[in-house]
């Protein structure tokens, strides 16, 4: 698929990650439709990144009937839909046994909710609109793109719950995979290793340069354009089916 012909939906597209794959495909001529449930920075997103090219759409991904009523609309805007990222995702950080008492149960759940329920919300109404498209090279319909994280195989202390949300995501993406062959619609997942976000911008600098020098080569923290190169790479790579990449400098996390 070439870029210019995407017509995508972005989940947690107004910042992180999600922005910078959003900018990406719109810079190389695509349009996107931005799932995110802040509206203030999404109203700052669709500014730059062209009204004509960019909508948002206040979207809990956790909500199944909103999910589907967003995706129909947004396909219209979009002009029809063939790509469809999840990038949305709490870190729902915790102990199983916290100091004062056990996680709560709604805490692990809310983690999973977001993360795995959700990417699998959206990504099951997104290929139910793309198995209508009119069949590309190869017979291709449609590319759903799924995040992980290096904690789904190397969780730390206090990432239970995250780590399982996100071992989820990767345990999902072959079955899914397979059973879509038959619509022509490719799924696979990145993990991301430690990425330089909003939520890592507000860490003091001595936590920064930490996180950095834990990272084999380059000694750095992932940059979301090197993400988003990612995104696009698989969107247009018709033969990379079914599959998780890790992206993070060959670090592997420690317990703690």
């Amino acid at each position: 698929m070439q870029l210019d012909q995407v017509r995508a939906i972005v989940t947690g597209g107004v910042s992180g990650l999600g922005l910078a794959v959003a900018n990406h495909l719109v810079a190389k001529g695509g349009k996107v439709a931005l799932f995110d449930v802040n509206d203030d920075k999404g109203a700052d997103a669709v500014a730059s990144l062209g009204e004509g090219k960019a909508r948002y759409f206040s979207t809990d991904v956790t909500d199944e009937d909103g999910v589907v009523a967003n995706v129909a609309v947004a396909r219209d805007f979009l002009g029809g839909l063939n790509v469809a990222v999840n990038c949305a995702g709490i870190l729902g950080a915790g102990r199983v046994l916290g100091r004062e008492a056990p996680m709560p149960l709604k805490n692990f759940t809310a983690t999973v909710m977001v993360n795995l329920v959700g990417s699998f919300n959206v990504a099951k109404a997104a290929a139910d609109a793309m198995q209508h498209n009119d069949a590309g090279e190869d017979g291709e319909r449609g590319v759903i793109i799924n995040t992980a994280s290096v904690a789904a195989y190397e969780g730390q202390i206090g990432q239970a719950a995250y780590s399982a949300s996100k071992g989820g995501v990767v345990g999902m993406t072959l079955p899914m995979a397979r059973e879509l062959a038959r619509v022509g619609i490719r799924v696979n997942t990145i993990a991301p290793g430690i990425f330089w976000t909003p939520m890592v911008d507000g860490m003091p600098e001595d936590v920064q340069k930490s996180l950095s020098a834990s990272i084999p080569f380059p000694s750095r923290l992932g940059q979301p354009t090197e993400f988003a190169d990612l995104v696009a790479y698989l969107i247009g790579s018709r033969y990379l089916n079914g599959e998780t990449i890790r992206l993070d400098g060959a670090v592997r996390l420690a317990p703690r």
